[in-house]
């Protein structure tokens, strides 16, 4: 199934597709149901076999002209993120192949939809790329092994892990240049794990109809359920939390010259099986 965030006569709330590409409005479906993707999920068992009857029975379609899509989940609790995690971008960065996942936070108010313009701020022009699988948590997790983790996802969606790369490295632990606002797009939709094995995509970044990224997910060095095992033997994820897998090698700042987004542009992540995330950049309006 896959899982949307839509917005519809000014009201915002989950969804899911129809074979066709239609949204179901899952709440009208079935009004015991949440509004929220947040709070759908923490619903869990109770609400996702509803959620299955309303796309098996068709009801309450919206076009898809009619239905615009926020991010998989636009105000997750937590945004993490994992660096260097591809063997090929941890070399073009001239940094050591880590032995534990590098983990940093990105703020969530960062996180904005497909389509959503993307805003080049004004106190710099190093804004970088990062395609990225992400994960959302389905249930709470604390002490998950690795081998157990897939229980506790709810699906996966594509990222872009927008970078301001001269404040990323204001300090070392990089969230400041990780989290301007508009720099966290997620979507198009959340794909559940029944439909996808994330072991194994094709993953792409282009810029402006140029490949600027191109991998596969089987180069990740630590995989799904390692970082849910890591993360959650230091605390608890919860329903909705997102986390950004790592990128691969091809983003703008290694490249020399260094190539960076401007006002313009459009980058468009591109995952196997998980839809395609496209986002204008803009200049960021004047307050």
């Amino acid at each position: 199934m896959k899982l949307v965030t839509f917005t519809h006569d000014g009201v915002t709330r989950v969804g899911a597709l129809s074979p066709a590409g239609e949204v179901i409005d899952l709440p009208a479906a079935d009004p015991t149901l949440p509004l929220d993707l947040v709070s759908f999920l923490a619903a869990g068992d109770d609400a996702m076999p509803s959620a299955l009857s309303a796309v098996e029975r068709g009801e309450h379609l919206i076009p898809a002209s009619e239905a615009h899509l926020e991010a998989s989940v636009p105000r997750p609790g937590k945004v993490l993120a994992i660096g260097l995690n591809y063997r090929d971008h941890a070399e073009e960065s001239g940094q050591e192949i880590p032995k534990r996942p590098v983990v940093f936070a990105k703020m969530p108010t960062c996180i904005v939809g497909p389509g959503h313009p993307i805003h080049r701020p004004r106190v710099s022009a190093a804004v970088d790329w990062e395609a990225e699988l992400c994960f959302v948590i389905g249930r709470p997790a604390r002490h998950v092994k690795a081998g157990d983790a897939a229980g506790y996802i709810a699906g996966y969606t594509c990222g872009n892990d927008i970078s301001v790369r001269d404040w990323q490295f204001h300090s070392p632990t990089w969230m400041i240049g990780k989290s301007f606002d508009t720099h966290g797009p997620l979507g198009p939709w959340l794909v559940t794990p029944d439909e996808v094995d994330v072991s194994n995509l094709d993953i792409k970044l282009l810029v402006n109809g140029e490949v600027k990224q191109h991998s596969n997910t089987s180069q990740l060095i630590f995989g799904v359920g390692e970082i849910v095992e890591y993360l959650s033997t230091a605390f608890t994820l919860e329903p909705g939390d997102v986390v950004y897998t790592g990128t691969p090698a091809g983003v703008g700042g290694t490249r020399r010259p260094p190539e960076f987004l401007k006002a313009g542009d459009v980058v468009r992540v591109e995952i196997e099986g998980l839809g395609v995330l496209e986002n204008p950049i803009i200049e960021e309006p004047l307050e």
